[in-house]
C-alpha cells in the first residue's frame, strides 16, 4: 500500500469543493451564470443540489488521491527539489495543463462551448489544483 495521507486528501478534496463554492457562487457566481447562460428562477432548492453535491465531492477525492500518488513518485525524482509544497504545486500545475486543460479544451473545439466560459473554467481548476497540491504536500 502507497504511504498517501488520507487527511490531506480528504482536506484538499474540502479545499477544492469550498473553492468551487466560491467560485460559482459569492464570488463570481454572477459572472459564471452569465458565461454558462444560466437563468435561475428562484425556486431552486438546496436540497435538490445534494447528489450532484455529494458526486463533486467524490470526484474532488478520486482528483486529490490521484494527485498525492503522483506527488509521491515526482517527489522522489532527481528532477525536483524533493518533496515539499514547491513540488506540490510544480505537480499540479503538470496534471493541471496537461490533462484538465487539454481535455476540457475539447468543448470548445467539438462541443462550440464558449470559450469565455472555458477560460473562467480553467482558471477555477487551476487555484483548485494548486491549493490541492500545496495540501497534499504540506501535510
Amino acid at each position: 500500500m502507497l504511504p498517501i495521507n488520507l487527511l490531506a486528501v480528504v482536506l484538499a478534496a474540502i479545499a477544492a469543493f469550498v473553492i468551487g463554492f466560491l467560485f460559482h457562487g459569492p464570488l463570481f457566481g454572477k459572472l459564471w451564470m452569465r458565461l454558462a447562460d444560466i437563468h435561475p428562477t428562484g425556486n431552486e432548492k438546496f436540497a435538490d443540489m445534494i447528489p450532484q453535491m455529494l458526486w463533486n465531492l467524490l470526484s474532488n477525492l478520486v482528483t486529490a488521491y490521484v494527485l498525492a500518488v503522483i506527488y509521491l513518485f515526482a517527489s522522489t525524482s532527481s528532477y525536483l527539489s524533493g518533496p515539499g509544497i514547491s513540488t506540490g504545486i510544480i505537480v499540479a500545475l503538470w496534471i493541471w495543463l496537461g490533462f484538465l486543460v487539454t481535455s476540457s479544451s475539447i468543448e470548445v473545439i467539438w462541443m462550440k462551448r464558449s470559450v469565455k466560459l472555458w477560460l473562467f473554467e480553467v482558471v477555477a481548476s487551476l487555484v483548485v489544483m494548486v491549493t490541492m497540491g500545496a495540501i497534499v504536500a504540506g501535510l
